[in-house]
């Protein structure tokens, strides 16, 4: 079985600090309206489209999945933008909530996810807290990729995520 790749999307994919400033190169500006998204009539996001092919060519490695609140809507909003197939998606059991030893609140439930599976996860919000309880509460290998939410997965990005595939589980 592969490992899970867990996706993100604002940071990684929706590199939502450039929102306020010209579109990064690659990048195209959408207008997107999750069910919970009540801010203002839509919610602008930056995707670019060559990620759906280079997280396509990263299924050699990994089953994709989303790890983010936009939950099932990133199949519907997301998704398609980046060319990619419905994903299964981790279904939180309570967002934003509180989180063991000061870790990020998706932590818990990403481990609980992978349930002893291999994993890298991608996400803006992680810290050296939440590797450390990774580490501590997981009984399989696990990358957690930190990613700038203002330029969003970079190539050096895919080619970490490959090499840890490669490395850890051959």
């Amino acid at each position: 079985m592969k490992p899970l790749l867990l996706l993100d999307i604002d940071g990684p994919l929706n590199p939502y600090l450039a929102l306020s400033g010209p579109v990064p190169d690659g990048y195209t500006r959408f207008r997107t309206r999750p069910e919970s998204w009540t801010q203002s009539p839509y919610l602008p996001v930056l995707l670019n489209p060559d990620h759906g092919a280079r997280l396509l060519g990263l299924t050699t490695h990994f089953e994709l999945a989303w790890a983010t609140t936009w939950k099932d809507e990133a199949n519907d909003w997301i998704g398609p933008r980046l060319g990619l197939p419905r994903l299964p998606f981790i279904d939180w059991p309570e967002m934003h909530g509180p989180a063991p030893d000061g870790t990020y609140w998706k932590t818990q439930y990403v481990v609980a996810y992978a349930a002893g599976r291999p994993f890298a996860w991608v996400d803006d919000e992680i810290t050296a807290r939440d590797t450390g309880w990774v580490t501590a509460h997981h009984g399989g290998a696990a990358l957690l990729r930190w990613v700038h939410p203002g330029t969003g997965l970079t190539r050096t990005d895919f080619e970490v995520l490959a090499g840890w595939a490669d490395e850890h589980l051959g």
